[in-house]
């Protein structure tokens, strides 16, 4: 499978029609129906519905959509990787993080970097720990800024210089907002918002004790920012890391800690024995210096 004829799948898939992505694409429709009808009979399997008006994915369409992607990304940033020079590096180094408070010690790491390597620039992609650690091992992501518990034994990293304080967010008429804190008997019998993470929720598990089987598990959430929108509508109460709130507006979401307290932390970390890109290594050098100098 080439990668000029995925670059078409994508097209054809964006313009919903063979003929718009012709006209895209710079080449004739005949063409371009000949490629797509190839590729289909190359992997053996349908993958387009051909309506009267537009072209859809079947669910091996789909599937291939997604791996297309991933694909030419890859491609994408391996070109610009090895375009680099040494004397004059440059590049796109691609960091993933959650909402996290550690992430705020990462802009003054980038400044200095980019003082001194004002060619690299940053992909910043925010998803869960997992994800991240997913997106690394496929070599998508560089760097990942992961919080704990996670399995990093393939991975080199460095601990960051700071704590995660779980939190309780909830509307700020709820009744627990008048508490200063929050303990496991208030949580019982409320609908709450637990992190999608299976790790984490075992961790918030232990911290419940035998009170977590007593729990009402509305939702799970990958992320803060969706968990806040079923809080400000009172439909529950979310447990997150407190760092995810830091910009949020205190009149339409608050947050109480838990009690007793309960922390988190957080590393950030590169697969090991991966090749990087110049600006990626670069970067990881750089981190490592700038972290122990912070000790």
């Amino acid at each position: 499978m080439e990668i000029r004829v995925l670059r078409y799948f994508l097209t054809v898939v964006r313009e919903e029609s063979i003929t718009k992505a012709a006209e895209a694409l710079h080449i004739t429709q005949p063409t371009l129906s000949r490629q797509m009808a190839q590729m289909e009979e190359a992997v053996g399997v349908k993958l387009f519905v051909r309506g009267t008006r537009k072209i859809s994915l079947t669910n091996s369409g789909l599937l291939l959509r997604r791996r297309a992607e991933e694909i030419l990304e890859l491609v994408d940033k391996t070109e610009k990787e090895l375009g680099a020079q040494d004397e004059n590096i440059e590049g796109i180094v691609s960091v993933g993080c959650g909402d996290i408070g550690a992430v705020q010690l990462i802009p003054a790491l980038i400044q200095e970097f980019h003082q001194k390597y004002p060619h690299v620039s940053f992909d910043l992609y925010t998803a869960t720990a997992d994800h991240v650690r997913e997106r690394m091992d496929r070599g998508l992501t560089d760097v990942g800024i992961l919080l704990e518990p996670v399995t990093v034994d393939k991975y080199e990293f460095v601990r960051l210089p700071v704590r995660e304080q779980w939190v309780v967010a909830m509307h700020p008429d709820a009744p627990l907002a008048a508490k200063e804190a929050v303990t496991a008997k208030d949580l019982i019998g409320l609908p709450l918002i637990m992190p999608h993470r299976i790790s984490v929720q075992s961790r918030i598990a232990n911290w419940f004790g035998d009170d977590y089987g007593k729990l009402q598990v509305l939702f799970t959430s990958n992320l803060p920012s969706n968990s806040s929108v079923m809080v400000y509508n009172r439909l529950a109460y979310s447990l997150i890391v407190k760092g995810s709130v830091s910009f949020w507006d205190e009149t339409k979401i608050t947050c109480r800690p838990l009690s007793p307290e309960l922390y988190a932390t957080s590393v950030i970390a590169w697969k090991r024995q991966q090749p990087f890109g110049a600006a990626a290594e670069k970067f990881i050098e750089y981190v490592k210096e700038y972290f122990k100098k912070s000790e």
